[in-house]
């Protein structure tokens, strides 16, 4: 009778014991779950990830890059301030679809990066990586007209400028809204720049807001028509043809 006691009371204090352990480990459990609704964990709390303005490079595949910070300024009525809550890119002309882009509508587009040195007219340089939509992705949306061989670019300023609808295309010029990785400061053509490359820098137009495709194979943007060559090739003439 006695040994039967002993055995009742040993089981009793046994199953006291796993309740406890289980009581135990749900009690931790809950205790994390209310640390992690309340942004704690046992290593402290936990911290909200906050995204850095993007850091400008410098060198790119091994290739120096200048500083966005180090163009002059060379614009006809000086520094554009484009708003992008209002602004809207016209792409018309001889094209069967016009369309008024915003900016975020632009910045939808497949993103391309290249290396392309710009050439000024007054005799300097700037290596720079260039990010930006190809142009031929928007003209696919637009529906070129067949007789379209031109493309005009108007900028806030007032300033044109103009290139061959077949160099645009066989070259994936882009229009760019970025630096060396950084977004275009507004000395520099934001939010749009034309990286037109192999030409000089007076077809780079800033402040991008029209783009016209046109059939006047001999039309002539601001510095064009005041003397300075029309193909502004790298290494050809800067003035006449």
């Amino acid at each position: 009778m006695r040994s039967i006691i002993i055995i009742a009371l040993f089981i009793l204090l046994v199953g006291c014991a796993q309740t406890e352990v289980q009581t135990g480990a749900e009690a931790v459990e809950e205790k994390d779950q209310a640390e992690v609704r309340a942004g704690q964990s046992h290593d402290g709390p936990l911290k909200e990830i906050s995204e850095l303005p993007a850091v400008e490079v410098r060198e790119y595949e091994g290739e120096r890059l200048d500083s966005v910070k180090s163009f002059r300024d060379n614009s006809i009525k000086g520094t554009q301030k484009i708003d992008t809550s209002t602004y809207l890119l016209k792409v018309d002309g001889l094209v069967g679809s016009p369309r008024d882009y915003t900016y975020e509508e632009v910045l939808e587009h497949d993103a391309y990066k290249k290396v392309v040195r710009l050439y000024c007219v007054e005799g300097w340089d700037r290596n720079i990586l260039w990010e930006g939509v190809l142009l031929k992705d928007i003209f696919d949306e637009v529906q070129l007209d067949p007789e379209a061989n031109t493309v005009i670019f108007h900028a806030e300023d007032g300033y044109t400028t103009a290139l061959p609808l077949d160099y645009i295309l066989d070259n994936d010029i882009i229009m760019a809204y970025k630096q060396n990785n950084v977004a275009l400061m507004p000395d520099n053509g934001f939010p749009f720049q034309l990286v037109a490359e192999d030409k000089y820098g007076i077809k780079w137009i800033k402040w991008i807001t029209r783009i016209e495709l046109s059939d006047d194979e001999e039309y002539k943007g601001f510095w064009e028509a005041r003397g300075y060559s029309n193909e502004a090739d790298v290494g050809g003439p800067v003035r006449g043809r």
